[in-house]
């Protein structure tokens, strides 16, 4: 008899592996390492996993797929392989108990072999000959708190970094989607180093590392994340230095600074105050020598790091021999070419898709919001302050050039009638004063009363903004609710709770869009996706080939473009002229009312782009056609509500949820139909019928005439009643019992005995939803 795939993996896998010495310690079984794409309801659709893992020495050495013993040993031989890539693991292993076949993504081949290689051979294949001291930084231990340990991708970040490290790469690039932990990768590496006392010289001791931030909010939430480490832990600021007559700190391991506030004020910052400003005129990195530092982590390196007249390359420059470690998320562009011509290409990368669908970053739909003033047209009955150079105002000039009040108010109103009121919203304006303008017309027509419902956070507001910054990321408070900004807030958001990311300014870079979207992405308790509302159309950029994309290495492009590049951005607000301005046109429109002309709804695909809507309808009758050739195939199962629940079940499997669902309805304005006749007019072009038209059908039939209780027909009555109101969700198998309830009719059993029992009520349930959908 054969043993099935439980039985081989306890009775012939395990015992051959552990012949192998490999101890109970160094097997993990059914390591799952995605947590599932997130879906609508709290749901979460696939996990990945594979069957064995093998670890040694704190490092993932190989994977084994198990099949029954009877299967093909090398059936899910290609998935493994796909796993392992993910894993960033070189050897797999697939095997049916008797037969055992390595294959090596090292040389990309494999083999049948007898007996598995035993963990100090894999260790030495995968590292070679390692001294004590590199062995040691290899193969030292995550720091573990609780529950809490790095995801997968984490993991490969930081052990990668490590390894080269190790070999001498003195100049290492991670680029990882918004919210997926970059700064808990630098506290893993630092403290891995920290604790195996790597350093420069391989002298024993713990290492001097410098975590370099351009924003106190970046560094603050820097500093907490390192928090296993405190008491190694040093904050440069101007202030301590002040206090310590102008000498920098250098007791400690653990250093954490803008550069602002140790460099030369080349470049003003946003959100540091005005005392520290002044302060920031001495370059106080110089009285550190210059191999003061081993490893120096560069967050958001995109943002000037790597440009050749920055600050931030004064400092590197100044420790040139430390290990560099930029942190970015952005992906490779032109306008960030030079952080690659510095960093060399990213060692490792995790990409906003994957984040998506791996389940640790947050799916996103966009409302594409077009208004009939997303263009002026000079129309003789405004009243036109200022003087107009053109009679045709394009909507990259309002805000600049040209303030359009009423457009504003229409804006927020919108944006109020499609959020829920309490739900954390933050609106990116074209400046400061639009900012402002945007906050005072969100509470003119806002319904919930607090003065701090809607703020401004931008630098003008200073320690005011900062407060209210730090009070909306706190995810146990409502208030804040929505926050008005430009600049400010593209980067430093770490709030896990912002159910609306709204666009009322044009953007133009990818780096900064990117940076944008990343403030909705991370996950939290009930947040199933995420809004983008969209104004001026900047999530066209989503349907640029550089979104998200895989490109070939920055070393092979560009061999005969100028040697002059971008500069990578130094976010700034943009100061705004209060006292001049008349030198802007404003515009009171009195020729036309002002409205929306057009709302699209797109979803996020699994390659990260959102579907247009005919490219989703597209997608929907792929899927659609999978689970029924003809209507009568949909009606069978739509009609019965155990296979519905399966069918909608599978297509919240292949992304497609109850939400998506129901914006169909408006795409074809059947608010008031059934999901059942959208899917019968998308897949066989019928005609769409309300749900009073089915029933009124029932009604009109012999089914209600056949109940021979006037209390049964009451009670298939109420049932319809509530189907027309509400829609098939009433129709559920769950809810008969509730709907006895909400009757009033009597007891379940009362209810019931009026079918001539339980069964027989549940029958004429179910018969009740063949009649509805005949």
């Amino acid at each position: 008899m054969a043993y099935s795939e439980s039985d081989t993996r306890s009775k012939l896998i395990d015992p051959k592996i552990k012949q192998s010495d490999w101890l109970e310690s160094n097997i993990v079984r059914e390591y799952y390492f995605t947590d599932g794409r997130k879906l609508i309801g709290g749901k979460r659709g696939q996990r990945y996993f594979v069957d064995y893992l093998l670890t040694y020495k704190n490092t993932n050495l190989a994977i084994i797929e198990a099949k029954a013993q009877s299967k093909d040993p090398l059936d899910g031989l290609q998935q493994s392989i796909n796993y392992a890539q993910r894993l960033a693991i070189d050897y797999v292993y697939t095997t049916n108990g008797h037969k055992i076949y390595e294959h090596s993504l090292k040389e990309g081949n494999g083999r049948y072999i007898e007996n598995y290689p035993t963990p100090e051979e894999l260790f030495e294949r995968k590292y070679g000959k390692q001294t004590p001291k590199a062995q040691d930084v290899i193969t030292h231990p995550f720091h573990i708190e609780g529950i809490m340990k790095p995801r997968f991708y984490q993991q490969i970040a930081v052990q990668k970094t490590i390894e080269a490290i190790t070999q001498n790469k003195d100049r290492v690039l991670l680029t990882l989607a918004t919210g997926t932990g970059k700064t808990y990768i630098a506290f893993q590496i630092a403290y891995r180093l920290f604790q195996s006392k790597w350093n420069k010289n391989n002298s024993d001791r713990r290492p001097k590392i410098l975590f370099l931030a351009d924003r106190n909010v970046l560094k603050d939430q820097s500093i907490n994340t390192f928090n296993p480490l405190e008491k190694d832990c040093v904050e440069i600021n101007g202030k301590i230095i002040k206090k310590r007559g102008g000498k920098v700190p250098t007791a400690g391991n653990i250093f954490f600074a803008i550069y602002q506030s140790i460099a030369e004020n080349k470049n003003r910052v946003v959100d540091i105050s005005e005392e520290e400003q002044e302060d920031d005129v001495t370059a106080y990195y110089k009285q550190y020598p210059s191999n003061f530092f081993d490893l120096i982590i560069i967050d958001e390196c995109h943002r000037g790091s790597a440009n050749d007249e920055s600050s931030w390359r004064d400092i590197l420059n100044h420790f040139g021999s430390a290990v560099h470690l930029g942190l970015t998320a952005t992906p490779k562009r032109d306008d960030n070419g030079d952080t690659y011509k510095y960093f060399g290409d990213p060692l490792y990368e995790y990409a906003l898709k994957d984040g998506i669908n791996d389940g640790f970053l947050t799916p996103y739909k966009v409302k594409r919001i077009q208004t009939n003033i997303d263009e002026y047209r000079f129309d003789p009955n405004d009243i036109i302050t200022g003087e107009l150079d053109k009679q045709i105002v394009a909507l990259e000039q309002f805000e600049k050039q040209v303030i359009i009040p009423k457009r504003t108010e229409l804006i927020a109103k919108t944006i109020l009638h499609h959020i829920n009121a309490m739900d954390k919203s933050i609106i990116f304006c074209v400046n400061q004063k639009h900012a402002l303008d945007m906050k005072i017309a969100i509470d003119k027509h806002k319904t919930i009363k607090d003065n701090n419902y809607c703020v401004r956070v931008t630098s003008d507001e200073g320690d005011i903004g900062r407060d209210f910054l730090e009070m909306f990321q706190n995810n146990d408070r409502d208030i804040p609710t929505i926050l008005t900004s430009s600049k400010m807030l593209t980067t430093g958001v770490d709030a896990k709770n912002v159910r609306n990311v709204i666009l009322t300014a044009p953007i133009k870079s990818m780096t900064e869009f990117k940076q944008i979207i990343g403030r909705g992405t991370r996950v939290f308790e009930g947040k199933d996706f995420f809004t983008i509302m969209d104004f001026v159309g900047a999530t066209n950029l989503f349907y640029d080939p550089a979104w998200d994309g895989e490109d070939e290495p920055q070393s092979s492009k560009g061999k005969n473009k100028s040697k002059e590049q971008t500069p990578p951005e130094i976010i700034k607000e943009p100061k705004q002229p209060y006292g001049n301005e008349n030198e802007k046109v404003t515009i009171d429109i009195k020729g036309k009312k002002l409205k929306v002309i057009n709302i699209e709804t797109t979803y996020v695909g699994i390659d990260g782009i959102p579907l247009k809507t005919e490219d989703y309808l597209e997608l929907l009758i792929g899927v659609l056609g999978k689970f029924y050739n003809d209507e009568e195939g949909l009606r069978e199962i739509w009609s019965n509500p155990i296979h519905r629940k399966e069918l909608l079940s599978k297509l919240r499997e292949m992304h497609i949820d109850q939400s998506q669902l129901d914006d169909l309805k408006v795409i074809f304005e059947a608010k008031n139909s059934d999901i059942y006749d959208i899917l019968t007019h998308i897949s066989f072009n019928l005609e769409i019928k309300t749900r009073n038209e089915r029933v009124l059908s029932v009604e009109d039939s012999t089914f209600i005439e056949k109940l021979h209780n006037d209390k049964a027909r009451e009670f298939i009555e109420f049932i319809l009643q509530r189907y027309e109101k509400d829609g098939v969700k009433e129709l559920d198998e769950d809810k008969l019992g509730k709907l006895v309830d909400l009757s009033g009719l009597g007891t379940v059993r009362e209810v019931a005995e009026n079918f001539g029992g339980i069964p027989q009520m549940r029958d004429g349930y179910f018969e009740l939803q063949r009649e509805i959908y005949r």
